[in-house]
């Protein structure tokens, strides 16, 4: 069974924070309980040198149901008690793949990664529910190390746990996880061409297939075949599933 070390390795380690590490994130906090405020989403935020959360949203919704009090009290121990056996030990390790990746990422550009990953949380009646993670850097201190990180989680639209990817702002490619081969492999990100785009965006705001077709001056039966195309692409099951698989992989 994983331990709370296997969430904490050594490489990241964090002995002494020094006051100019301080300087850098006077007040953010409030930046990111106003984040919380305007999103559905929950939000929570990482110390790696306390080992805890220092911050959880008050809209928990996808953490399992459980109180942002609680989960914020628990810190990891949350997890252990919560996330299935099997998820745990994915969890650790996502953990030590997450920051072997980083230690080959110069320092100065370690921020504009972010990791995500799928896995199960038990709610508070034992039911598990399969929700997607992404978790980015906030503070580095004077040596590099993840000092603080931000997390957003969601439903997820997989199918199964895993789904573990890396990507930087502005790059096109994306860093999938290869769990049976314990490596990374760079692929290019899916483009959705100018009209899945459209039937993604218009879908999002409430338009119906029928108010699809007027807006883009075509067929119903147009609108249904590229969102046929568009599902195989994504591998999803309905224009739900494609909406959160697009804006969880920044597809648009």
């Amino acid at each position: 069974m994983p331990n709370l070390n296997d969430f904490f390795p050594l490489r990241n380690t964090i002995q002494k924070i020094t006051p100019d590490d301080h300087k850098q994130h006077m007040h953010y906090l409030e930046a990111v309980k106003a984040f919380s405020r305007i999103t559905y989403k929950s939000i929570y935020v990482i110390d790696y040198q306390k080992k805890q959360f220092e911050f959880v949203s008050e809209n928990p919704s996808f953490l399992g149901e459980h109180s942002a009090e609680m989960i914020k009290e628990m810190g990891y121990a949350f997890y252990f008690k919560y996330v299935p056996p099997r998820d745990l030990e994915l969890l650790a390790r996502i953990h030590v793949a997450g920051f072997d990746f980083y230690e080959q990422v110069p320092e100065e550009e370690r921020k504009q990664y972010t990791i995500s990953y799928d896995f199960h949380i038990n709610n508070m009646r034992g039911k598990p529910l399969l929700i997607h993670q992404k978790v980015t850097p906030l503070f580095l201190t004077s040596q590099g190390k993840i000092w603080k990180s931000v997390c957003v989680v969601s439903l997820s639209s997989e199918k199964e746990p895993g789904n573990v990817k890396i990507v930087k702002e502005g790059d096109t490619r994306i860093y999938n996880y290869d769990l049976p081969g314990n490596f990374w492999k760079a692929n290019d990100l899916k483009k959705l061409n100018d009209r899945e785009r459209h039937i993604v965006l218009l879908s999002a705001k409430g338009y119906t297939i029928n108010q699809i077709a007027e807006f883009l001056f075509l067929s119903p039966e147009t609108i249904k075949f590229h969102r046929k195309k568009l599902f195989e692409k994504l591998k999803v099951t309905n224009i739900s599933e494609a909406i959160i698989h697009v804006t969880n992989n920044k597809l648009i």
